[in-house]
């Protein structure tokens, strides 16, 4: 009797979690219909040339990041979190991207953005070069380099601009303008001896050189880019965040110096400084928050580091100054970082400030000439489930309990990473610790220092001149293909002619084919 009582009250209890309104079939069928209207106007292409591209990459953002991020965003608005929308979400068009790396099933980010930037595969711990390079052998380098759609897009004239949570000289930035046998090679300082002697340059040092005329670039990454020894502008006493270069040089003088003397050129390394110029006298911008990366959001000191969404408003401004458009990379990096610590809730928020971004992004910007594409490098061994009801909250528990030590668990967990933990030859009863603390470490199953990327194909999502080119399955670097074709930059002109795509058959183009024929059959 008392065991029917319990599956009694259970059943009202989850019956109380669904909103009145979703009790009534009507409620779905007109939300089914509203998207179906917005599904067929879709047939209507966008075949405008692509004046300003924005990519947006959530590092290590997979669809289980995504779903969960969604769940956190809604719950954060006081909802029960399943029926939110994030701003990619809103985006017409999905596809998915294959991840995996020309000599690894599960990629690293250096392949990865080799691949989404510049159009080709690559080895994992590559970037910028082909897969002929092989990872920290500096003399298969020469002749491998491969360039990216920046570069593509500074040649076309336009604007160019990199933000990132992460440093400036990370994995993912990096492959928008270096040349690297080894993903590593920060500073000379990370580079072995053989390395320099051959004549590979370190990431940092390459920033400046290679595409001097980036006009913005803003993340972390400051002690790479000073001597070694020198102490921080922010953390004097702190000798972890010390400069590494040993070559003497510091780069924020180089990058200065290569600039044009009429040109408004301006270094920030806070956010009163950056939030205090004056945008419509800047040509280009250096902005360093943080000597190695930014802050988690959650961490962040909103006197002297800005937001993700910040920086993006800022690059934004400046960069939509070029009558002839521009490329914007921005990067939500420490989602990976929040994942790898097996601290979930730093990643997902991290992800949510990330959309805040891909929002605010879209204010600034028109459908009508600005294609936006947001998409991951790989994925995580990220999950959550354990049957939750409605509105359950996301760093929550599971309501069931393991079946062999009948201890309670979260609805988040890792396939591996650091939070595996026994305790007195048990797991660990989460029931008594914070797991919703910001560095909570959600358990894994396999003990790791860090959690790993996940193997799986993550998500394409994508808005603007000639988005339904991304659909289906495809390989990832297919991705900077299709945004080339969208702006008619690189190697992608040839279709373009009076600013419109006239070589995209759809339903305007097929048309306006179909009425020629009639007036020539008219006429003669």
């Amino acid at each position: 009797m008392k065991a029917l009582l319990l599956i009694l009250l259970a059943e009202v209890c989850l019956a109380s979690l669904v909103p009145e309104k979703e009790k009534n079939p009507q409620y779905w069928r007109n939300q089914a219909q509203q998207t179906l209207k917005i599904a067929l106007k879709l047939q209507q292409l966008n075949t405008n040339v692509a004046k300003n591209i924005v990519l947006f990459l959530g590092d290590g953002m997979g669809v289980s990041t995504v779903t969960a991020a969604r769940i956190l965003k809604g719950q954060l608005q006081n909802m029960k979190g399943e029926e939110s929308l994030l701003e990619m979400d809103k985006f017409p068009y999905v596809a998915l991207s294959k991840t995996y790396n020309t000599n690894a099933q599960v990629p690293d980010s250096a392949g990865t953005a080799t691949a989404y930037l510049c159009g080709v595969k690559a080895n994992e711990g590559t970037v910028g070069v082909s897969a002929a390079v092989t990872r920290a052998q500096c003399n298969t380098t020469a002749g491998n380099e491969v360039t990216s759609i920046l570069k593509w897009a500074k040649e076309a004239g336009k604007s160019v601009g990199i933000v990132t949570t992460t440093r400036v000289n990370h994995a993912t930035p990096s492959a928008a303008y270096a040349h690297s046998a080894n993903r590593d090679w920060y500073s000379d300082n990370e580079m072995p001896p053989e390395a320099i002697q051959q004549g590979c340059k370190d990431i940092a040092q390459q920033l400046f050189d290679n595409i001097p005329d980036i006009e913005v670039i803003m993340g972390g990454g400051r002690k790479y880019m000073f001597p070694k020894n020198t102490s921080d502008v922010e953390y004097q006493n702190d000798d972890k965040y010390r400069g590494t270069r040993l070559d003497g040089k510091n780069l924020i003088d180089v990058w200065r110096d290569k600039k044009p003397k009429d040109k408004n050129s301006q270094y920030v390394w806070n956010r009163s400084d950056l939030l205090s110029l004056n945008l419509m006298e800047v040509d280009f911008l250096l902005g360093l928050f943080e000597p190695i990366d930014m802050m988690y959001e959650l961490d962040r000191n909103v006197q002297t580091d800005p937001s993700l969404t910040e920086m993006v408003q800022v690059a934004i401004k400046i960069l939509q100054r070029n009558p002839r458009g521009f490329f914007l990379l921005v990067e939500g990096g420490r989602i990976d970082h929040g994942h790898h610590e097996g601290k979930a809730k730093q990643a997902l928020y991290e992800a949510v400030e990330m959309d805040r971004a891909i929002g605010e992004a879209g204010g600034m910007t028109s459908l009508e000439d600005t294609l936006t594409v947001v998409t991951a490098d790989h994925s995580h061994v990220f999950t959550f489930g354990g049957y939750t009801p409605r509105g359950n909250p996301i760093f929550g528990l599971a309501p069931m309990h393991s079946d062999v030590d009948k201890m309670p668990f979260t609805s988040i967990l890792y396939g591996n990473g650091p939070g595996y933990k026994i305790v007195a030859g048990e797991r660990e009863n989460v029931s008594v610790v914070d797991y919703a603390h910001a560095n909570y470490q959600a358990q894994s199953a396999v003990p790791l220092r860090q959690e790993t990327h996940g193997g799986e194909d993550v998500a394409i999502f994508a808005k603007g001149p000639m988005a339904h080119l991304l659909h289906g399955v495809h390989e990832q670097n297919y991705i900077p293909h299709v945004m080339a074709y969208a702006a008619c930059i690189g190697q992608n002109t040839d279709h373009c002619r009076s600013g419109a795509h006239h070589s995209t058959v759809g339903p305007l183009p097929f048309l306006s084919t179909l009425t020629s024929i009639l007036l020539l059959k008219f006429l003669f």
